[in-house]
């Protein structure tokens, strides 16, 4: 797939929290078109063998693998992506869009439609729905509890006003959410055409999953732990920039963004961010080739290319692809079946999907509740108490946000009427809105999807500050006195602290 119309991929600027600033997409002035939206809309030409399709909604969007990325207006025929690079459109000799120019080249226009999954992208729910009306979660057997929320801590009014926040549109394209608290599915709710069978990508919150199978191979004892170098473990004679400190670079400097490796993907100047690592044909080589600008854990900068790493390590010390190492030790425990994931994983520039995994949210909630319940599945160790509470505990800090092992651990200020109150939080992230959420001292987990790519701003962070913290904090006030840091998740002594 090609991006060259839309943003590179990068994790959304959160709001209203301690969290990582992200996107530095700014988009062009906006101007109020000059001709209906709907005359932009269809399927063009994109690369070779590929296509790229174009909605028109309450603004003009372009997709391309279920993404959605806004046009923003900027002249006659004219728009810009993000990051305001302008796009002109052109017309025939009868007045209709014959295609976009962009870079000099030209991308005709196949057909004016579009499909209907990308249709559906347009609006939270088809015109004509009936109001909304909440219905508790379905039971599927799946090993999830479900309840109702009128019966939990969250209230009735807490999934009304959830819903209605993404149907009015103040929050938008949010795709789905899900909150699980005290042990039961509550409320579960799907927009823009996504369903409860229907699988998302996770962006970036694809690292915390890797993070999770290093932790099964230490506890398998296939890899010896954090603390070990990384450079033995890999088939590679010799790198570039030579510097007797990469040979000290370990598993745990790599899951903290530590390594000291010039690698950010925020720099624009950075050797070793996301875009350029990505078009190399080796993601790993091409990491571990940077040069080094610190040493190893004194400082730390969002660095994926130190997690095609820990991926590429972790296979090799447990003899099988991640994919099917995944699947034996992580996602057939848990209950996800192969229709209901995808992961094309081989670090190298021939993987257009940026080795990002396709979940249910149902299963990023299964994730959520493993860690949540100290790596416990229905009475199963499928991972370690131990390493539960190492890869959620502070190791670095990344954009001034604390920083476990592929785990971020921000802080949300919840709106109430006597005030901002700090409320910390474990979370995996992905760009457009990607969320699992831990907040342990209001036994929740909370999963989000969803559009918002490339933008400043996501949604469930200010859904989370402005409707269902509050909520909690009304229902447990003696629980909202901020501690210093996040909780640390401590296994239980009752339990054992290695996989059965």
């Amino acid at each position: 797939m090609s991006y060259r119309l839309l943003p590179t991929l990068a994790l959304c600027l959160p709001l209203l929290m301690a969290f990582p600033n992200d996107s530095q997409a700014q988009p062009a002035t906006t101007l109020a078109p000059s001709a209906p939206l709907s005359d932009y809309a269809g399927t063009y030409q994109d690369a070779p063998g590929t296509t790229l399709e174009i909605v028109s909604g309450h603004e003009l969007f372009a997709v391309q693998d279920d993404a959605k990325y806004r046009l923003h207006p900027t002249g006659p025929d004219e728009f810009a992506n993000a990051w305001g690079q302008k796009i002109p459109f052109r017309r025939d000799t009868h007045g209709q869009i014959s295609g976009y120019t962009q870079n000099g080249v030209f991308h005709p226009r196949l057909k004016p439609t579009v499909s209907p999954q990308s249709a559906a992208l347009a609006f939270p729910r088809p015109a004509g729905s009936p109001t909304y009306r909440y219905h508790p979660p379905i039971h599927l057997h799946d090993g999830i509890p479900v309840g109702d929320i009128a019966h939990s801590d969250l209230g009735l009014a807490t999934a009304n006003a959830i819903a209605t926040s993404i149907l009015d549109l103040t929050y938008p394209d949010v795709h789905s959410v899900l909150l699980f608290q005290h042990g039961k599915l509550v409320f579960e709710e799907y927009f823009y055409g996504y369903s409860v069978s229907r699988t998302h990508q996770l962006r970036s919150a694809t690292k915390t999953v890797v993070s999770t199978l290093a932790g099964i191979a230490i506890d398998r004892g296939a890899l010896h732990g954090p603390s070990q170098p990384v450079l033995p473990l890999l088939p590679y004679s010799a790198y570039d920039h030579p510097d007797p400190r990469k040979a000290s670079i370990t598993v745990g400097n790599l899951l903290s963004m530590s390594s000291g490796l010039d690698c950010n993907d925020h720099s624009s100047t950075s050797p070793g961010r996301e875009n350029v690592i990505d078009e190399t044909p080796d993601w790993v080589k091409a990491t571990l080739d940077l040069p080094l600008i610190h040493d190893p854990a004194a400082s730390a900068a969002y660095c994926s290319g130190g997690v095609a790493v820990v991926g590429r390590v972790t296979e090799l010390a447990v003899h099988q692809s991640l994919p099917a190492f995944a699947k034996a030790n992580l996602f057939t425990p848990l209950g996800i079946a192969p229709s209901d994931r995808s992961w094309n994983y081989n670090l190298t520039s021939a993987d257009r999907e940026y080795s990002q995994i396709h979940l249910r949210p149902r299963d990023m909630l299964k994730l959520g509740i493993l860690f949540a319940n100290h790596g416990r599945w229905h009475g199963r160790q499928i991972l370690s108490q131990a390493w539960v509470a190492d890869a959620t505990a502070e190791h670095s800090h990344v954009e001034n946000v604390s920083y476990g092992y592929f785990w971020w651990r921000p802080w949300l200020n919840a709106e109430t009427p006597s005030g901002p109150v700090k409320i910390d939080l474990v979370a995996a992230q992905g760009n457009g809105g990607q969320k699992i959420y831990l907040v342990p001292q209001f036994d929740l987990v909370a999963v989000f999807t969803g559009g918002a790519y490339n933008v400043d701003g996501t949604p469930p962070n200010a859904i989370m500050a402005k409707i269902i913290l509050p909520a909690l904090i009304t229902h447990h006030p003696s629980n909202s006195v901020p501690s210093p840091s996040v909780p640390r998740l401590t296994p239980s002594p009752a339990a054992p602290n290695s996989p059965q």
